[in-house]
């Protein structure tokens, strides 16, 4: 695996045309992935809307390897298919206090038959099904010693493989370095989103309450087995955090699922960010336990840090109505700590609502 030094570089300049949607079909099969041994129709439907007709073989199941695809399922859950590889950063489908808002099922992510599953933190609403998702795709599973262990303890006799990245007692800054096929993976050990006082150097940022929203909640009511499992899986412990850089032909993706306060818990975190390659895109956590002290000062920080090209929100939407609200009530605040970074290095807002932006690939769709 080539070192980071040598991937180093400005991420492309990303416009409405690069956001490539699902609308080119032409050469699927000659640009097309790895082929399953035996798809099924079922393996076939779901990858389709995931990833978009025009980018998955409807006889192999194969996902187009000329692009990078990404799909939100809720949280900071996302199908990707990162040079025809498909992965799972995080793997829960948000449910319990309402059912059937994100608009698919945890057997139906499982049908995407993922090589591989990155984990942030071990949170419920982070890994509470990867246990599930990897023993019936057979995906291998990353994440702290405390994530796998965790993970492996959800299923019973489990036949999935892990690989640690470190664990709990692991120092803010430590990065780990894996390659999964011709992807090249960093993870570097980060913090987790926590209270702080409040901010009042330049760098701060103003506290910021969104409105909890529970008509969600109402329009989606919850099924019995869907408040058994969130009840059952809320003890499950954070395990470290861990933010992912994933490199493919070019293509730099940067992932975190938890923005912590670095100013505070570890500012040298930021360095080994900056050491970084520039990402193209960044998918970023944007809610926290910090933000009612110190707004979205962490979000922006991590941005800064990153340098990205196109910067992806998650973990902003109403998947716990009465503590949570719809995305849109963050777009203002989100787009006014953008504006705090200068122009030549601010990045491309490609904002992400709920509901209507789950199982969206035409919206974050990327060429390699």
């Amino acid at each position: 695996m080539g070192s980071v030094s040598e991937l180093s570089g400005r991420p492309r300049s990303f416009t409405r045309r690069t956001l490539l949607g699902g609308a080119i079909g032409v050469g699927l099969v000659a640009t097309a992935g790895p082929s399953l041994a035996d798809p099924g129709a079922d393996v076939v439907a779901a990858r389709t809307r995931f990833f978009g007709a025009a980018n998955v073989d409807p006889v192999t199941g194969a996902v187009r390897r000329d692009r990078v695809i990404l799909s939100w399922f809720g949280c900071t859950s996302f199908a990707a298919a990162l040079g025809g590889t498909v992965v799972l950063l995080d793997a829960w489908v948000p449910r319990g206090i309402h059912s059937g808002y994100v608009p698919t099922t945890v057997a139906q992510v499982g049908e995407l038959r993922p090589d591989a599953i990155f984990i942030g933190h071990g949170h419920f609403d982070h890994a509470g099904d990867a246990g599930a998702l990897a023993q019936v795709s057979g995906a291998v599973v990353f994440g702290t010693a405390e994530h796998c262990d965790q993970i492996q303890r959800q299923v019973d006799a489990p036949t999935f493989h892990t690989v640690a990245l470190g664990d709990a007692r692991s120092t803010p800054g430590e990065t780990y370095h894996h390659s999964l096929g011709a992807i090249e993976v960093t993870a570097v050990r980060h913090v987790h989103s926590g209270p702080k006082p409040p901010d009042h150097s330049d760098a701060g940022s103003a506290p910021f309450f969104p409105v909890p929203d529970l008509r969600d909640a109402i329009a989606n009511p919850p099924e019995l087995c869907d408040l058994v499992a969130l009840g059952s899986s809320l003890s499950a412990e954070e395990g470290g955090s861990l933010l992912y850089q994933f490199r493919i032909g070019g293509f730099i993706l940067t992932w975190n699922d938890s923005a912590g306060p670095l100013a505070e818990a570890g500012p040298q975190v930021y360095d080994v960010l900056r050491g970084l390659p520039a990402s193209d895109v960044h998918l970023g956590a944007i809610q926290g336990f910090n933000q009612p002290f110190n707004g979205l000062r962490d979000v922006r920080q991590y941005i800064e840090a990153i340098r990205p090209g196109v910067f992806v929100p998650s973990h902003h939407d109403n998947w716990l109505p009465g503590l949570t609200a719809r995305g849109d009530t963050y777009q203002a605040t989100l787009q006014g700590e953008l504006d705090r970074i200068p122009a030549d290095r601010r990045p491309a807002l490609r904002f992400l609502s709920d509901p209507g932006d789950y199982l969206r690939p035409d919206v974050l769709t990327f060429p390699l």
